[in-house]
């Protein structure tokens, strides 16, 4: 039976939008690559604010999240994580041999703009990220506040991860003066798993010169060179398929309109989190709470396998706690082409599976 998904990524994908993968190949060195890729940037530049430019990796988000603290950090990165998703990005720059040191958020708490100045006040870093979203534990983080402790220091490289945020939360990144912002195509865009999508600024294309080692795949500077010689192409052969898919998508994006985009997504995540805190407790503070996904606490103790299982003849899915949380929280996801109907139509079938 197929599972609606009410899970943080893969999310389901519409089917008009799938049958574009089909799309026949083309030759990525051709004039149709180029015009493929650059109705992509521009059609991101505008649902993301900003007049960076645009690029695209065949790869999860956090390929380009290795990227940018591999390719950018010229002295040291300042990592601040409120979740799994932040640890991965201390991670990587540790895998890759480049200093960083982690400030790591209670599970459930956001990275405060406070919490940010303290650190860059001691001049040990040059680059910092931030997550706007965390699925871990359902925080958004306080970005336009963090935004105003940023212009204190404007040699410092700012990277955020919006990969489950963008598209369905608006981020205005020129506004709040965003170097790198990094989202992927599984998540609140509404579209199948493999590509990666980041806005990358002139400042931190210029990091990027001091630095010696930036690998190949990912090296920031070589994607960024070659779509500004080759006229938005890439330096290796990318997805065509979801690149197709993602015009496509974005064009439905834009018919929607992005106030309405984004009123949907809040609308739908303050009726799941009424319902939370009507039947369990919330993880996240109000002011905190994601927009595209809501992280529960099983107060009653219920089995979250089992509660899946009985969804699962229904015809849906819901996800568990992640790592730590697992059993202790769950996760119910609204986000990319999931209606206001949907959410409630899920929550009936739990009301009903669980007695409520």
């Amino acid at each position: 039976m197929k599972k609606k998904l009410f899970i943080p990524g893969p999310v389901d994908v519409a089917p008009d939008v799938l049958a574009r993968m089909a799309t026949p190949m083309i030759g990525h060195r051709t004039n149709d690559a180029s015009v493929l890729q650059k109705s992509i940037n521009d059609k991101m530049q505008k649902l993301l604010y900003t007049e960076n430019v645009i690029m695209l990796s065949t790869s999860s988000g956090s390929g380009f999240m290795e990227g940018a603290v591999r390719s950018c950090t010229r002295k040291k990165a300042a990592v601040f994580s409120i979740g799994a998703f932040g640890n991965r990005w201390y991670k990587m720059a540790t895998a890759n041999g480049v200093p960083a040191d982690k400030f790591e958020a209670e599970w459930g708490q956001p990275t405060l703009p406070e919490d940010v100045d303290k650190v860059l006040a001691t001049g040990e870093y040059d680059l910092i990220t931030v997550t706007h979203n965390e699925t871990s534990t359902g925080i958004q983080n306080p970005v336009e506040e963090i935004a105003e402790v940023m212009k204190k220091y404007p040699d410092v490289i700012w990277c955020v991860d919006a990969v489950s945020s963008a598209g369905g939360a608006k981020i205005e990144v020129d506004k709040l003066g965003i170097d790198i912002l990094i989202t992927s195509t599984q998540k609140a865009l509404g579209l199948p798993p493999g590509l990666a999508i980041c806005s990358f600024s002139e400042k931190a294309y210029e990091a990027t010169k001091e630095v010696e080692h930036r690998g190949l795949y990912f090296d920031m500077q070589e994607i960024y060179d070659t779509i500004q010689k080759k006229n938005h192409q890439y330096p290796s052969t990318p997805s065509l398929s979801h690149m197709y898919a993602l015009d496509y998508q974005l064009d439905k994006i834009m018919l929607e309109g992005l106030d309405n985009r984004f009123a949907r997504h809040e609308e739908m995540a303050k009726y799941v989190r009424a319902w939370g805190r009507k039947h369990f407790e919330l993880l996240a503070e109000e002011k905190y709470a994601s927009r595209t996904l809501t992280n529960i606490k099983n107060t009653r103790n219920i089995s979250i396998s089992d509660l899946n299982k009985e969804l699962g003849k229904r015809g849906m899915v819901v996800s568990n706690g992640y790592g730590k949380l697992k059993d202790v929280t769950f996760r119910i996801a609204h986000m990319a082409d999931t209606t206001l109907p949907e959410i409630r139509a899920l929550l009936f079938e739990i009301e009903d599976i669980l007695g409520l």
